[in-house]
């Protein structure tokens, strides 16, 4: 289980993110020394780090300004300022990603989910929406709650993951399962798509496969 290390002094804030967390089989570990943060984030070792800027004695871009010098550990900023510059200080300073407060508790998953995937491509576990995506068992998990997929079904679902918010194409998917070596029925693609849906619908998540016509797939 991954673990998050929220760096926030709003109490209410923190309660909020680490039952988000919690619900997304993360791990949320919660800053307690603001006179010596970087030497609890070695000490706990997080995968991740949820930053705010505006924290008690040392703001979070010279904590992250800091921390770069010893520790390329993921770091989304988590603020309440919006503006372009903040944006771009944050991302100089070294932040992996930005979101501003009030945001959509999906959108932060995703984003967490995303940063992890870049720094850990060959992970086994996604998180998507409120589910996890095990790979190694090849299982959808939500709530108390596992829906088995097919090998073609989590080769789909893991090609979609990496390519989320981009149009997949047809072809793509039909390479990355049967690597062209021998002719498919175009319809067996149609079929496992199908029945991914259906699965991720039972787990919560609906539409999460758009069809573009004439183009490929998207996972939103």
């Amino acid at each position: 289980m991954k673990k998050i290390l929220i760096i926030e002094d709003d109490k209410a804030m923190v309660n909020e993110l680490c039952d988000l967390l919690k619900g997304a089989n993360y791990f949320p570990l919660v800053l307690k020394d603001y006179n010596n943060p970087l030497e609890e984030i070695f000490s706990v070792k997080p995968d991740l780090i949820l930053l705010d800027i505006n924290i008690p004695y040392m703001n979070g871009q010279l904590v992250l300004q800091n921390l770069r010098k010893q520790s390329n550990v993921p770091v989304i900023m988590v603020t309440s300022k919006n503006t372009e510059i903040d944006e771009v200080l944050a991302i100089s300073c070294g932040a992996d990603d930005y979101i501003t407060k009030p945001y959509q508790a999906n959108i932060l998953l995703l984003r967490i989910a995303a940063v992890l995937r870049r720094v850990n491509p060959n992970q086994e576990f996604y998180s998507y929406k409120g589910i996890i995506v095990n790979m190694q068992k090849g299982v959808i998990q939500s709530k108390n709650q596992e829906y088995s997929l097919t090998k073609n079904e989590m080769i789909i679902l893991n090609y979609l993951l990496i390519h989320q918010n981009r149009i997949v194409t047809r072809d793509e998917l039909m390479t990355v399962l049967w690597n062209n070596n021998e002719f498919i029925n175009d319809n067996a693609l149609t079929v496992n798509i199908s029945r991914l849906r259906s699965k991720l619908m039972l787990a919560g998540c609906p539409n999460a496969i758009e069809t573009k016509k004439k183009m490929g797939y998207i996972l939103l």
